[in-house]
């Protein structure tokens, strides 16, 4: 049996991944630039085939001991593919989609591919499209990333036939306690901003709908994707979500929970306006075709992150690197700064070593 080639396997969603992976006896090849380090797979390294390398640049022979595909890869949110937006759809549309061709080549017939919920955002104002959503419901993201998401959805949607079986996840928001720990998603930042300032703040008061599902259930979704009858899945998309909730409720809920392991904070609320997105869908189709039945509620997995992360000091929980947004923003920062002066405790670049920077004028 071939092994399973995670994409962004040392991220968020991938390391809790490749960890059910492993447990299930299956062998695991990681593709992962490694932005955020590799301490998601820190406990399994030795475990896992890791390749370091950019998605938009395959490795020769990636393919040739490979049974399947699960494509995490590339930029995950709102903040970074605006950021970069033409980074974000190289990676999310075209970088997917010549995998996809190249796993033909390769005779991979499974390809899983992680779409996301955003997809459905309807805004605020839009009261009378304020209803559940499926995956026939008409969508038209207008967002960078929602768009490369659906870009690359249409692309694998086509090249479906018997010899290749694409499957497409929709995630709902996630939430829950990563070994690659991110507090940039809503119920982590509740958790976070709990232990660090005390109050959890609801930003347009908290009235957005956003559909929610803890990462291992998240899971448990990529393994029925990989396993189930190609009959079932292929071409299919599936929403993978737990339950809706207004912001308000889940700043609420979380707030409650974590009163049973000694953290109180307050709720406070922001009317003002600061990209809200807005929207609520269904997960019946996963559940009827598929039996996917998440588990794991949002007290249940605020609680288990707080008793988590609640001996790790402040500046952990805000180093930017669990922001993924902030973390690319520092990461190009220091790439201009080392360009300028080189190795940061190397000698510099010869040809400057002990001169004065002319183009400054002398001064440091």
């Amino acid at each position: 049996m071939g092994k399973i080639l995670l994409v962004g396997g040392a991220g968020y969603v991938g390391s809790v991944l490749t960890q059910e992976l492993l447990e299930r006896g299956y062998a695991v090849k990681i593709l992962d630039r490694l932005y955020f380090g590799d301490e998601g797979i820190e406990s399994c390294r030795d475990r896992v085939d890791l390749i370091r390398a950019d998605m938009r640049r395959l490795p020769d022979r990636l393919l040739t001991d490979v049974q399947s595909v699960i494509n995490l890869g590339g930029l995950s949110n709102d903040p970074t593919a605006e950021y970069n937006p033409t980074a974000n759809y190289q990676m999310n549309t075209e970088a997917s989609l010549e995998l996809a061709k190249a796993c033909l080549v390769a005779g991979v017939q499974r390809y899983v591919f992680a779409s996301s919920c955003s997809i459905y955002d309807q805004g605020v104002g839009n009261d009378e499209r304020d209803v559940l959503l499926d995956e026939e419901s008409e969508v038209n993201p207008r967002a960078a990333y929602s768009g490369s998401k659906r870009a690359g959805e249409l692309g694998l949607l086509q090249m479906a036939s018997d010899q290749f079986c694409p499957v497409i996840l929709r995630k709902a928001t996630i939430y829950g306690y990563s070994p690659r720990m991110r507090y940039d998603l809503v119920v982590n930042t509740f958790v976070k901003d709990a232990l660090t300032r005390g109050y959890i703040m609801l930003h347009f008061g908290g009235e957005m709908w956003r559909p929610l599902v803890d990462v291992h259930d998240v899971a448990q979704a990529y393994i029925l994707a990989l396993t189930a009858e190609a009959e079932k899945v292929r071409g299919q998309i599936f929403n993978v979500v737990y339950q809706n909730c207004r912001i308000s409720e889940i700043g609420l809920r979380v707030r409650d929970a974590l009163r049973s392991v000694k953290v109180e904070c307050d709720v406070r609320v922001d009317y003002g306006y600061r990209g809200v997105r807005n929207y609520r869908v269904s997960g019946k189709k996963i559940d009827r075709v598929l039996g996917f039945r998440p588990k794991i509620g949002i007290e249940e997995s605020a609680i288990d992150m707080a008793k988590k992360i609640q001996t790790q000091d402040r500046e952990e929980l805000l180093h930017p690197k669990h922001y993924n947004i902030r973390w690319m923003q520092t990461l190009e920062q220091a790439k201009q700064v080392i360009d300028v002066t080189g190795s940061v405790f190397g000698p510099g670049f010869p040809e400057v070593a002990g001169q004065e920077n002319p183009s400054k004028g002398g001064q440091a």
